[in-house]
C-alpha cells in the first residue's frame, strides 16, 4: 500500500558540473554581486566564486539556449527551445521569476538583448523566418514583430547610443533595424567593395552610428550607418564567436582560442592566447567572453569556464569543467569515498569530488566511453567502450591495468561482483561476459539468453547470481560464474540483490505508468536503507519512488533540470547524494537527499515555485487515495461543453456576438466596488467570450476573448474592480488575468490537468490569486505575462482533497477552502493550518463577510460562522416549511443541494441545484425569487387554451405549470417516474396530457396535476401529443417508433394507428374539423393521416394551405419553405408555431435563435427578424392563446423565456433586440461607374509590378558589350569609374563652360492628386493656409497662397487614404495608409504612417494585418486611437493606440468592400462603417468590437443600398450617403428618414464640421441651374445651399470635401483641388493634374522652365515650373502618347494612340497640321536639330520621315525599314543626318536621314555626335509602379518624371556638384 503515496523524503539540487558551450554563444556574464551567471541543460546557474556556491533557476521546461543580462546586471533573461518556447526574466539574487514572455516564438529563442535602460527586450526565434520580436517585458507584452531574415540570425543588439535602433547579424547578412510604432523596419548592411559579403557572427554598437562586428573569417567589420567603412583584418585567425563591450573597450573571442582586448576606438590593447597557457590544449575554441574591470570570463566549446586576471594573463583560473561533444552515458560511484566517475563520448573519464564540488582527475582514452564501474575495494576502475573493448585503470593514478577486446559492439553496462572477484560485462550484441579479477581478467563464462542488447545488470549479495535486463524488456537470471541461465523461478525467490539498477522486475513495477509499455526509463537505483528508488527517463526528469513499489502507476516526486534524456542515475556510497547525468546536455547533476526525519524540522523547503508543474510535484496518476467522488461533483466534472456545431461555424451568422448577451450555464454573482452590480455570465463556444456588463443599463462594458477554448468555468474580479481572472475548460484549464476595461490579457498560465471549480483574487494584493479544484489547491502570483503557481502544502494534517470552493480571509495570507468531504481547510500562505468539519457531504459554496463566513453544502443547510471558523453561529435549513407566507412559487424538495451563496443588506442569497434562487432573511424566513428546470433537456411545452399559463415537462422528471403574466412564478410542480418530451392541454383546459421518455403517456388534471389515466403502448420516446380541436374527443400520440396512436379520450381506448412514416415523428397538427392529421418526420417527410382510423392520405402541396389547420407547428411544406436557412443540413429548425390570426410564424433552431417570419413564407430563404435567445438549441416555441406572448424553451440551458409580442402598428420606438435577415436584396440602389471602379480596383505593390510594355530580347546590362574602335585597334585606355557609360559623342548646347555633374535630385513640385479611387483625402491645415493631400506614394503639404509644396516621402508604396487628427493636443498630425502585399509584418506589408505635417517627422508606423492595403483611416475624438480598414477579403477593421503602436482590437468588417469607416466626432468607442450594401454601427468594448447592422424595417420599402460616405450629427444621429444620391438619416442604428435625391448621382463625400455642426456633401452630378456637386447643409440635413464648380466639365464628380473658415475645399475625380468661397461661391482651382494615366508624353521647352505632358486622358497640358501651376490644356479627343518641342520652341508635335500626329503652334495653340499614316500608337516623335525633318516612330515597327519645309500637308518622304520591334525612343545626330532608334528588343539601330537606310558600319557610328540622348537613370522613390518617362529641362536645372498608374508629374531640382 505504501506505493499509493509519494515518498516523504526529498531531493535538493546542490551542484551542476558543466557549462553549455556548444551551439551557444555570449552566455556567460558577471552580475552586479560579482557572481557568474550562465546556463547548462535546462537550469540557469548563478555561481559565486568567493563562496564556491551555486544557486539555480529552474523555471524552464527545456534546454536554455540564450541569455541576456539586464544593464543593471541583476536581472537575467533566458530563452529556451521547444515547441512553445518561452523567455523568463528572473532575478539572479533571489532566483524569483519576474516575468514570462510566451505565445510568440516557435522552435526556440536564439538570441536575446536588453535595451539601454532595460525597459525593452528583443528576442530572435528559431522559426523559418527567424522572427525578431520586441517586448515590454515587465508587462509581458509584445510591442512589435517582424520576419528577421531567411537564414539564421546569430546575434542581435540594441544601439545603446540611439533610441529605437537595433542591429542583427547572421548568415551572410547584417541588418540595421528601426523601431517606430509597431513596425520594425530593416535596412541591409551594404558590404560594397570594402569587404566580402560573409557571415557575421557577433556585434557591438558604439558611438556616432558605429557598429563593430566579428566575421566568420576572423576579420572585424566596422560599419557607419548601414555602410561598411573599414575592416580590421586578421583580428583572429578564425571565426569571432563573441564580442563584449564594457567601459574600457571591447573584448573578442574566437575559434582560434584567443581573447583580444581593444580600446574604445577599436585599437588593439592586448591578446591572450589560451592555447598557450598551462590549462590550454589544442583545439580550444572560445564561445563567450565577458570583460569587467581587471577580470575576464571565458567560456569554451568544451564546456569549461576560465577566469583570467588581466595582469596575470598567462595563468587563467579554471572555475568550471564538464564533458563536451557526444553523449554522456558512463557513471559510477566510489564504494567508500564521496567520489563519482563519469565517462563520455568525448573519450574522457573524469573523477569528481562530491564534497569539494570539483574535478579531481581526468584521463583521455582512445575510444568513446559508454559505461564504468569501480571495484569493491575502490582500487580498479573498469570502463566499457563503444568499440566493444573494455579497459581497467587504477583509480590512484589512472594507469592502465588491462585492455581487452572480445566483442564488436558497444559495451553498455559492466559491474563488479560484491565480493570483488568477478567483473560482468554486458554488450550490445546481447551477451554478458564474466571475467576473473585476480586472474588478470581471464574470461570465465558467458551468458547468452538474451535476444536483444543488454541494458542493466545486478549481482546477488552472495555473488552467485546475476540478473540482466535487455532491450526487449526481458529480465533473465544466470548462475555465476559459469553463466548458465536459471529457468526455475523458485530458485530465484529467496535471492537478495546487492544493488538494484534494473528497470523491470516486481519490485520496480510501480515506476512504469499504468497503461504504458514504452521503454523510456533509462536507469534506476535503489536505496535499501531509505526505502526509496530513484529513476531517470527520456524526458529529462528524475523521479523519487518508494521502494519496493509493486503496483503500476505509483506515486512519485519529480525533479526537472536536465534537458533531454537522463542517461544514468546513482546513489553515492553513503546515500547522501544522488548523481544524475544528461545525455545530450553533457551535464552532471548532484542532488542532496533529505530524508523524512529532516523534513519535519524543515518547513523552509516550501514547495519550489515552478512554471512547468514540476520539481516537487506529486504525481497525478491515480485517485486511489481519494474518497468516493460525490455524484454531483462527478456530474460537474464530466460536463463537457463541446458542441457538434458551434454557432461560430456558420458563415451566414455574420453577426455572432449580439448586444443581448448569451447566458451560459453557470452563473456567479458578485459585487464590484461602486453601485453598478456586474454579472458575469459564462459563455460556451469554440472561442468563448467573457462579457462584463452593467446591470442597470444592460450595456456591455467590455468583452474578453481569444485565450480560452470550449468555455470559461470560473471568473472573479479583483477588490478594486480593475482586474478580472478567468479559468477555461480546456484540457489544461488555462488561467488568464485581464485588465478588463482595456480588454488586455495581462498574464496567462496553465492551471491543472483536472477540473478547476473556483478562482479567487486576493483582495489585498491584486497580483495574487488562488484556484481550487479536483485534488488541487494552488496559490499563484503574477510574473509579467505568466503566472507562477505553488501547490498548497498539506503536510501531515490531511490529504490532498478535492476543493469545491475557496475564499480569502481577513489578511492576505489567510485562505479558506471547502472540500468534497464537508471540511473547511484553513490555509496560511501555502500551508494547511487546520481543518474544521462543516457539512455532511461536499461544501459547495462559501462567502466571506466582514466578521465571519457563510457556507452552503449538499445537505441543504446554510451555516453562519465566526471569523476564524471556531464555532458555527447559526444554521438555516432550506425547507418548504420555512418559506415566507408571501413567497410566490414552490420548493421542489426539502434541503436541496446548495450551489451558490452571496450576501447583501441583511439577506443571504442562495442558489440551489434545482435551479432555484432563494433569499434568506437573517431572521429565518425564506423567499423564492427564481425557479427553473434542473438538468437534462427541456422539450415539452404547452400553452393553456384561454389562460396566460403554460406547462413544461423535462428530462429532470418534473412537470411544471408556470404563470406567464403578472407574477411569472411556478404555480405547480409534480415529479414524474420518467422524464418527458411533450405535453398538451385539452381544448377546455381541464386536462393535461404528458408524453414520457419510456413510451408511456399520462393525462393529468390541469389544476391539481393528479393522474387521470395513463397508457404504455410504445417502447421509444413519445415526441408529440395533441388533443383534437373542438371538444377534444381524440388524442394523437406520436412516438419515435414512427407511429402515431389515436386514442378516444372519453372511452380511454386506442382507436387507430397511423403507419407509413419511415423515421421518427417530430411534429403533429390537427385540422379544424378534427379529421386530418399533418405529420413531420425526422426524414423531412410531410405526411397526412385521416382520423380516427389513421389511414394515410396524399394531398397535393398546393391544397395544404387551403385546409384550415387548428394549429401549425410543422416545419415542412410550401407554406414554410422560406424558414429554412441557407445551410439547411447543418442547422435544423426544431420547432415552429403560428399565431392564431395566421400571420406570423415563429421558429426555433439548433443555434439558439428565435426567428419571426411572415406567413405563409413561400420561396426559399424568407425574410425574418432574428432574436438571440438560448445558448443551445431552441427545443420548442408556442404562442399564448391571444398571441400576446411567445414562450420559448432552451434544450440544455433548461430555461424558459417569455417574449412580448409587439403588434405591427403599435410599436413603441425603443431599441429592439432583433436583427434583420442577412440575405441582401438584389438591387443595391443603382450602378455607377466610379463606384464600380473603386470597388474593383486591385492594387499591385511595387515589388510585384510587371513591365508595362511587352519586351523581348536581352536586357542591356546582360548583353555582351561590343568592343569599341579603340579596343579593336588595341588602344589601351585608362580605366574609368563605375559611372554610367558616357554616350559616344554628345553635342552640348554651351560648349565653352564645363558642365558640373549632377549629384542628387530633390523633389520640388508634384502635379497630381489621387482622386480617381480614393476619397476624403484633402484636408485643411493651419486655419486654411495649407492643404494636405496625396498622390502616388508621397504626402503633399501645399501652401494655398504661394503654391509651394513640401513632401512626406517615407512610404514605400502608393498611399490610399489620409486623415488629419482634429484634437488640439495633436495639431497637424496626419495618418496615411498604403498598399502592400501579404500581412506578414515584413517591409512590404501594408502600413499606416502617422507623421507631423509640418516637419515631416514620422511619429509611428503601424504594420498591419490588412493584406493588400489600407483603404480608410480615422482618428478618434481624443486623437489617441486610430481606426483602419483593410482591403483584405474580410475587410478587417482594426483599432490602434497609435502612439505605442499597439493593436487594441480587430475584427472582420464585412464580406464586401468597405469604403469608409469613421469615429463619431465625440467618441473614442463608437464608429460607423459604410460600404457595398452595408452600414454598420460599431462599439469598442475593451478589446472587442461589437457591431449592429443598420435596421431599415422601420421605414416602408426602404432597402439596403451601397453606402459611400458618412457624417454625424448631435444626439446619436448618423448620415450616410448612398449610390442613388439619397442620404439616409439614422438614429442609433435605426433608419429614421431619407433625404431623397440630395444629389442626382452618388454621394461620394461628406464632412462634419466640428465647429458648428454643419455638413458638407459632395456628389456626382451635371451642373444645372439650381443643383451643384457640392452642398452645405444644416445640422439636421434639412436645408442646403448648392455650389457649382466652374470646371467646365460635363459632370462634376466630387471625391473629397473639407470645410475651413468660410471656405470649402473640394477634391474631384478629375484630379482638381478647388477652393470654394462660402459667401460668394467663387471657385479657385489650387491643383490640376491629369485625370487618367499613364502619362506617356513629356517634353521640356528648349529654353524656358516650361514643360508639356500628354496622357491617356486625351489632354496635353502646359506646366510652368516657376509659377508652380498649369498654364494651359488642350483637349485632343484621343489619348495622346508623345510630345516634342521644335528646337526653337515655337511648335509642338503630338503623337496619338490611334496613329495620328498633330503639330500645334505654341503661341496660339492652333493646329498647324495633322496626319494619320499609321493605325497604331505613335511612341516617339522628334524634330531634327535643324528643324527641317520630323521623325515619327510607332508601334508598327516603323519610323516615318516628314519634311516640314514642304508646309502643313505633311506628306511622308521616306521611312526606315527592318526595325525588329516597336519603336520606343529616337535621337537625331547633331547634323540632322542620322537617327538612332531604340526598340522593344533592347537593340539600338542607326539610320540615315532622310533616306531611311540602315547604317551597319560600326566605325562610322562611333564618329557620330548626337544631339540628344535618352537613357536610364538613378533611382528615386515616389511614383507608383511604372515611371513612364523622364526629361531634363533646359540648362539641366530640373528633372521631370511622369508616372504611369499614378497620373502624376514629379519635378525634381538638380543638385550639382561644386566645381
Amino acid at each position: 500500500m505504501a506505493a499509493r503515496s509519494a515518498p516523504s523524503c526529498h531531493l535538493r539540487l546542490e551542484w551542476v558540473y558543466g557549462y553549455r558551450g556548444h551551439q551557444c554563444r555570449n552566455n556567460l556574464y558577471y552580475t552586479a554581486a560579482k557572481e557568474i551567471v550562465y546556463f547548462v541543460a535546462g537550469v540557469g546557474v548563478v555561481y559565486s566564486p568567493r563562496e564556491h556556491r551555486q544557486k539555480f533557476y529552474r523555471g524552464h521546461s527545456d534546454d536554455i539556449i540564450s541569455l541576456a543580462l539586464h544593464p543593471e546586471r541583476v536581472l537575467v533573461a533566458t530563452g529556451q527551445v521547444g515547441k512553445e518556447p518561452y523567455i523568463c526574466v528572473w532575478d539572479s539574487y533571489t532566483l524569483q521569476t519576474i516575468s514570462v514572455l510566451k505565445d510568440v516564438h516557435t522552435h526556440g529563442i536564439a538570441c536575446l538583448a536588453f535595451d539601454l535602460d532595460g525597459q525593452r527586450l528583443v528576442s530572435v526565434g528559431l522559426d523559418s523566418k527567424n522572427a525578431v520580436c520586441v517586448w515590454d517585458w515587465k508587462r509581458g507584452k509584445m510591442l512589435s514583430m517582424a520576419p528577421g531574415h531567411t537564414d539564421r540570425i546569430f546575434d542581435i543588439s540594441w544601439d545603446l547610443y540611439q533610441p529605437n535602433k537595433l542591429v542583427s547579424c547572421g548568415v551572410k547578412h547584417i541588418k540595421f533595424w528601426n523601431l517606430c510604432g509597431n513596425a520594425l523596419t530593416p535596412k541591409r548592411g551594404v558590404f560594397g567593395k570594402t569587404g566580402d559579403l560573409q557571415t557575421i557572427l557577433c556585434l557591438a554598437c558604439a558611438r556616432d552610428e558605429l557598429t563593430y562586428s566579428g566575421a566568420l573569417n576572423g576579420d572585424i567589420y566596422v560599419w557607419k550607418g548601414i555602410n561598411l567603412i573599414r575592416t580590421i583584418q586578421g583580428a583572429h585567425t578564425a571565426g569571432i564567436f563573441s564580442m563584449n563591450a564594457c567601459e574600457e573597450g571591447f573584448a573578442t573571442g574566437g575559434r582560434d582560442g584567443c581573447i583580444r582586448l581593444w580600446d574604445l576606438t577599436f585599437k588593439p590593447i592586448t591578446v591572450i592566447d589560451l592555447r598557450e597557457t598551462d590549462q590550454g590544449y589544442k583545439g580550444l575554441s572560445v564561445r563567450s567572453v565577458c570583460w569587467r574591470g581587471d577580470h575576464i570570463l571565458v567560456g569554451t566549446q568544451d564546456s569549461e569556464i576560465f577566469e583570467i586576471v588581466v595582469h596575470e594573463r598567462n595563468k587563467p583560473f579554471l572555475i568550471m569543467q564538464g564533458h563536451c561533444e557526444g553523449e554522456l552515458w558512463a557513471l559510477a560511484v566510489h564504494p567508500t569515498k564521496p567520489l563519482a566517475v563519469t565517462g563520455s563520448d568525448d573519450r574522457s573519464v573524469r573523477i569528481w569530488s562530491l564534497v569539494d564540488h570539483a574535478l579531481i582527475a581526468r584521463c583521455n582514452m582512445e575510444e568513446p566511453i559508454r559505461c564504468a564501474a569501480v571495484n569493491v575495494d575502490g582500487i580498479h576502475l573498469a570502463l566499457g567502450m563503444k568499440d566493444g573493448s573494455f579497459t581497467v585503470l587504477r583509480v590512484r593514478d589512472m594507469t592502465e591495468v588491462v585492455h581487452i577486446k572480445d566483442r564488436k559492439e558497444a559495451i553498455h553496462e559492466l559491474k563488479y561482483s560484491p565480493d570483488g572477484t568477478y567483473l560482468a560485462v554486458g554488450c550490445n550484441d546481447s551477451s554478458v561476459d564474466i571475467y576473473g579479477v585476480a586472474q588478470r581478467y581471464k574470461k570465465f563464462g558467458e551468458c547468452v539468453g538474451s535476444l536483444s542488447f543488454i541494458t542493466h545488470l545486478d549481482w546477488s549479495s552472495d555473488s552467485r547470481y546475476l540478473q540482466t535486463n535487455d532491450g526487449n524488456g526481458k529480465r533473465l537470471f544466470y548462475r555465476m560464474p559459469g553463466g548458465k541461465e536459471v529457468t526455475n523461478k523458485e530458485e530465484i525467490k529467496g535471492v537478495h540483490w546487492a544493488s538494484w539498477t534494473c528497470v523491470s522486475g516486481l519490485e520496480v513495477n510501480g515506476i512504469w505508468p499504468k497503461y504504458s509499455d514504452i521503454n523510456d526509463i533509462n536507469s534506476v537505483d535503489g536505496n535499501y536503507i531509505g526505502q526509496v528508488l530513484v529513476t531517470a527517463d527520456d524526458y529529462g526528469i528524475v523521479k523519487l519512488f518508494r521502494y519496493p513499489c509493486l503496483r503500476k502507476g505509483a506515486k512519485f516526486k519529480k525533479y526537472i533540470g536536465h534537458s533531454a534524456h537522463v542517461t544514468n542515475v546513482r546513489w553515492s556510497h553513503d546515500y547522501q547524494w544522488v548523481i544524475s547525468i544528461g545525455g545530450a546536455d553533457h551535464s552532471v547533476f548532484q542532488w542532496k537527499f533529505i530524508p523524512e526525519r529532516k523534513l519535519k524540522d524543515a518547513l523552509h523547503i516550501a514547495p519550489q515555485e515552478s512554471l512547468a508543474d514540476s520539481n516537487t510535484d506529486e504525481s497525478d496518476s491515480d485517485l486511489s487515495d481519494v474518497p468516493e467522488l460525490d455524484s454531483e461533483i462527478e456530474q460537474e466534472t464530466q460536463l463537457t461543453y463541446r458542441r457538434q456545431v458551434y454557432k461560430e461555424d456558420l458563415p451566414q451568422l455574420k453577426e455572432q456576438y449580439k448586444e443581448k448577451q448569451k447566458s451560459g450555464t453557470s452563473k456567479r454573482r458578485e459585487r464590484a466596488p461602486g453601485n453598478s452590480i456586474r454579472l458575469h455570465f459564462v459563455h460556451v463556444g469554440r472561442d468563448p467570450t467573457i462579457h462584463i456588463w452593467d446591470t442597470e443599463t444592460i450595456k456591455p462594458l467590455s468583452i474578453l476573448k481569444g485565450y480560452h477554448q470550449y468555455g470559461v468555468c470560473a471568473v472573479d474580479f479583483s477588490a478594486d474592480g480593475k482586474r478580472l481572472v478567468s479559468v477555461g475548460i480546456d484540457d489544461s484549464h488555462t488561467i488568464v488575468l485581464w485588465d478588463w476595461k482595456k480588454g488586455e490579457k495581462l498574464s496567462l498560465a496553465r492551471g491543472s490537468k483536472d477540473k478547476i471549480f473556483v478562482v479567487k483574487m486576493n483582495p489585498y494584493v491584486p497580483d495574487k490569486l488562488i484556484t481550487a479544484g479536483i485534488k488541487h489547491m494552488k496559490f499563484w502570483r503574477r510574473a509579467g505575462g505568466g503566472l507562477i503557481g505553488r501547490k498548497g502544502y498539506v503536510g501531515t494534517l490531511g490529504k490532498n482533497d478535492t476543493m469545491m470552493c475557496a475564499v480569502y480571509g481577513w489578511t492576505e495570507e489567510m485562505a479558506f477552502s471547502g472540500t468534497s468531504t464537508g471540511d473547511v481547510c484553513i490555509w496560511r500562505d501555502v500551508f494547511l493550518v487546520k481543518t474544521v468539519k462543516a457539512h455532511d457531504g461536499p461544501v459547495f459554496s462559501m462567502h466571506a463577510l466582514e466578521k465571519g463566513f457563510v457556507t452552503g453544502g449538499k445537505d441543504g443547510v446554510v451555516a453562519l460562522w465566526d471569523d476564524s471558523f471556531e464555532r458555527c453561529l447559526k444554521t438555516y435549513a432550506i425547507k418548504r416549511a420555512a418559506l415566507a407566507p408571501g413567497s410566490k412559487g414552490l420548493l421542489l424538495e426539502d434541503n436541496p443541494s446548495i450551489r451558490a451563496i452571496s450576501l447583501g443588506h441583511g439577506h443571504i442569497l442562495v442558489g440551489t441545484k434545482n435551479g432555484e434562487i432563494l433569499e434568506v432573511d437573517k431572521s429565518g424566513p425564506i423567499t423564492l425569487l427564481v425557479q427553473g428546470h434542473m438538468e437534462g433537456e427541456v422539450w415539452g411545452l404547452a400553452t393553456h387554451p384561454y389562460l396566460p399559463i403554460c406547462a413544461t415537462v423535462s428530462d429532470d422528471k418534473t412537470l411544471r405549470i408556470w404563470d406567464l403574466s403578472p407574477s411569472h412564478c411556478m404555480l405547480a410542480v409534480r415529479k414524474l417516474k420518467k422524464g418527458g418530451r411533450c405535453c398538451c392541454f385539452s381544448p377546455d383546459g381541464k386536462a393535461l396530457a404528458v408524453g414520457l421518455n419510456d413510451g408511456s403517456f399520462l393525462m393529468a388534471n390541469a389544476d391539481t396535476l393528479e393522474d387521470l389515466v395513463s397508457f404504455h403502448h410504445r417502447k421509444d420516446i413519445i415526441s408529440d401529443i395533441r388533443f383534437s380541436p373542438g371538444s377534444g374527443k381524440y388524442l394523437a400520440v406520436a412516438s419515435h417508433d414512427s407511429f402515431i396512436d389515436i386514442y378516444n379520450v372519453l372511452s380511454s381506448k386506442r382507436v387507430g394507428v397511423c403507419k407509413g412514416a419511415t423515421s421518427y415523428i417530430t411534429h403533429i397538427d390537427w385540422d379544424i374539423r378534427g379529421k386530418l392529421l399533418q405529420v413531420n418526420t425526422g426524414a423531412k417527410e410531410q405526411l397526412f393521416f385521416e382520423a380516427p382510423r389513421g389511414k394515410k392520405q396524399t394531398i397535393p402541396s398546393v391544397e395544404v394551405e387551403k385546409i384550415g389547420w387548428a394549429s401549425w407547428t410543422s416545419v415542412l411544406g410550401l407554406c414554410c419553405e422560406g424558414i429554412w436557412p441557407v445551410i439547411g443540413e447543418v442547422t435544423d429548425i426544431t420547432a415552429s408555431c403560428l399565431t392564431s390570426d395566421k400571420t406570423v410564424l415563429a421558429t426555433g433552431d439548433d443555434l439558439g435563435f428565435v426567428k419571426l417570419f411572415r406567413y405563409p413564407s413561400k420561396g426559399k430563404f424568407g425574410k425574418f427578424k432574428r432574436y438571440v435567445a438560448h445558448s443551445t438549441h431552441v427545443t420548442n416555441v408556442r404562442w399564448t392563446y391571444d398571441d400576446s406572448m411567445l414562450v420559448t424553451l432552451g434544450g440544455t440551458d433548461m430555461s424558459l423565456m417569455v417574449w412580448t409580442n409587439e403588434m405591427e402598428g403599435y410599436r413603441e420606438k425603443r431599441p429592439c433586440d432583433s436583427e434583420e435577415s442577412d440575405i441582401d436584396s438584389e438591387e443595391d440602389g443603382g450602378y455607377d461607374s466610379d463606384v464600380t471602379r473603386e470597388n474593383e480596383t486591385s492594387y499591385t505593390i511595387r515589388a510585384l509590378a510587371t513591365n508595362i510594355r511587352p519586351m523581348f530580347g536581352v536586357k542591356p546590362h546582360l548583353q555582351q558589350k561590343e568592343p569599341s574602335v579603340d579596343e579593336r585597334q588595341g588602344v589601351v585606355r585608362p580605366p574609368v569609374s563605375r559611372a554610367p557609360p558616357q554616350p559616344e559623342k554628345l553635342q552640348t548646347n554651351n560648349v565653352g563652360k564645363k558642365k558640373r555633374p549632377i549629384e542628387d535630385l530633390v523633389l520640388e513640385l508634384v502635379f497630381g492628386y489621387r482622386g480617381r479611387d480614393c476619397r476624403n483625402n484633402v484636408h485643411y491645415l493651419n486655419d486654411g493656409d495649407d492643404i494636405i493631400y496625396h498622390t502616388a506614394s508621397v504626402g503633399i503639404l501645399h501652401n494655398v497662397a504661394t503654391g509651394t509644396q513640401s513632401f512626406y516621402q517615407e512610404h514605400n508604396d502608393d498611399i490610399l487614404c489620409l486623415t488629419v487628427n482634429q484634437h488640439p493636443k495633436f495639431i497637424n498630425i496626419v495618418a496615411t495608409g498604403q498598399v502592400g502585399d501579404s500581412a506578414d509584418m515584413s517591409a512590404t506589408a501594408p502600413s499606416i504612417h502617422i507623421w507631423d505635417a509640418m516637419n515631416k517627422q514620422t511619429l509611428s508606423i503601424l504594420r498591419c494585418y490588412h493584406s493588400k492595403g489600407v483603404c480608410s483611416v480615422s482618428f478618434s475624438a481624443t486623437g489617441k486611437l486610430l481606426l483602419s480598414v483593410g482591403l483584405d477579403p474580410e475587410h478587417t477593421i482594426t483599432i490602434w493606440r497609435w502612439q505605442e503602436g499597439a493593436k487594441i482590437a480587430s475584427r472582420a468588417g464585412h464580406n464586401q468592400r468597405i469604403f469608409v469607416a469613421e469615429f463619431r466626432p465625440d467618441s473614442d468607442s463608437q464608429f460607423v462603417s459604410v460600404g457595398v450594401k452595408h452600414v454598420k454601427f460599431w462599439t469598442l468594448a475593451g478589446r472587442t468590437l461589437l457591431s449592429r447592422k443598420g435596421l431599415l424595417s422601420t421605414l416602408d420599402d426602404a432597402r439596403m443600398q451601397t453606402m459611400l460616405a458618412v457624417a454625424f450629427g448631435a444626439n446619436n444621429l448618423t448620415f450616410t450617403g448612398t449610390i442613388s444620391g439619397d442620404v439616409c438619416v439614422w438614429k442609433d442604428h435605426i433608419l429614421c428618414r431619407i433625404v431623397a435625391r440630395a444629389h442626382n448621382g452618388p454621394v461620394f463625400a461628406m464632412y462634419t464640421t466640428l465647429r458648428d455642426g454643419l455638413i458638407v456633401t459632395g456628389g456626382k452630378e451635371r451642373p444645372s441651374k439650381e443643383g451643384g456637386a457640392v452642398k452645405l447643409w444644416d445640422q439636421e440635413l434639412r436645408r442646403c445651399r448648392a455650389f457649382k464648380l466652374e470646371t467646365g466639365q460635363v459632370t462634376d464628380c466630387v471625391r473629397s470635401v473639407c470645410r475651413g473658415k468660410g471656405k470649402i475645399l473640394v477634391g474631384t475625380r478629375n484630379a482638381e483641388i478647388i477652393e470654394v468661397g462660402e459667401k460668394n461661391a467663387a471657385c479657385n482651382i489650387l491643383v490640376n493634374a491629369h485625370v487618367d494615366g499613364p502619362i506617356w508624353g513629356l517634353a521640356a521647352h528648349p529654353s524656358r522652365d516650361f514643360f508639356l505632358s500628354a496622357a491617356e486622358d486625351g489632354t496635353v497640358r502646359l506646366w510652368d515650373i516657376a509659377d508652380k501651376k498649369m498654364l494651359n490644356k488642350v483637349n485632343l479627343g484621343h489619348a495622346a502618347r508623345t510630345v516634342c518641342y521644335s528646337p526653337e520652341g515655337d511648335m509642338v508635335a503630338i503623337g496619338m494612340k490611334n496613329g495620328e500626329f498633330i503639330i500645334l503652334l505654341v503661341s496660339s495653340l492652333k493646329i498647324w497640321g495633322k496626319k494619320r499614316d499609321r493605325r497604331c500608337a505613335i511612341h516617339d516623335i522628334r524634330f531634327s536639330p535643324d528643324s527641317r525633318f520630323l521623325a515619327v516612330g510607332s508601334s508598327e515597327n516603323s519610323v516615318d520621315f516628314y519634311d516640314l519645309t514642304l508646309g502643313p500637308t505633311l506628306n511622308r518622304i521616306s521611312y526606315c525599314k527592318d526595325i525588329p520591334s516597336f519603336v520606343i525612343q529616337m535621337d537625331f545626330s547633331a547634323d540632322s543626318r542620322h537617327l538612332q532608334v531604340s526598340t522593344g528588343c533592347y537593340k539600338r539601330h542607326v539610320y540615315e536621314v532622310p533616306s531611311g537606310k540602315h547604317l551597319m558600319d560600326q566605325t562610322a557610328i562611333d564618329r557620330i555626335t548626337w544631339a540628344t540622348w535618352t537613357a536610364k537613370h538613378k533611382r528615386f522613390l515616389g511614383h507608383s509602379p511604372h515611371v513612364t518617362n523622364i526629361r531634363f529641362t533646359s540648362g539641366d536645372r530640373h528633372v521631370i518624371s511622369a508616372g504611369g498608374d499614378d497620373c502624376s508629374l514629379f519635378v525634381w531640382r538638380c543638385v550639382h556638384m561644386p566645381h
